[in-house]
């Protein structure tokens, strides 16, 4: 594993406790830290995060966040003792609300009524191609 991507665990831990139990702000009550992606000189992170609620909570939630950016930026860097303290841009995580979306649709398609196929015997049935069947001329003389 490379390095950026072992610290950014490490600042996912620590952000995910300093979310969880330093902040006093109702709004991020019901955040969760999902996760940190660190830029190769470890000097920026984008922390993906996931609120639960209403669309306006979870805006809500986002914007209490990047106001308290720099308090967990400090606390971060004590903690973890780092020799530059990443800038941290908090990001709204869809991941799960896209998966949630997906599932919705499949269950609809998988539970839908299924038209009744057409019989064989049909004589105005259509093959493959578009073309009636039983409408070709033969010669057979």
């Amino acid at each position: 594993m490379r390095r950026p991507e072992k610290v950014a665990e490490q600042v996912r831990e620590e952000i995910a406790q300093i979310v969880g139990y330093e902040l006093d702000d109702p709004r991020v009550a019901m955040v969760t830290v999902t996760d940190v992606r660190m830029s190769d000189n470890l000097r920026e992170a984008r922390v993906f995060v996931t609120a639960s609620g209403t669309d306006d909570e979870a805006l809500n939630a986002l914007k209490a966040l990047r106001k308290a950016a720099p308090y967990v930026r400090r606390q971060l860097a004590f903690n973890l003792s780092l020799r530059h303290a990443p800038e941290i841009h908090f990001i709204r995580d869809i991941v799960e609300e896209k998966a949630a979306r997906v599932d919705d649709i499949l269950r609809r398609i998988v539970y839908a009524p299924q038209p009744e196929a057409a019989s064989s015997d049909d004589e105005s049935a259509e093959n493959p191609r578009g073309e009636t069947e039983g409408c070709g001329m033969r010669d057979e003389g």
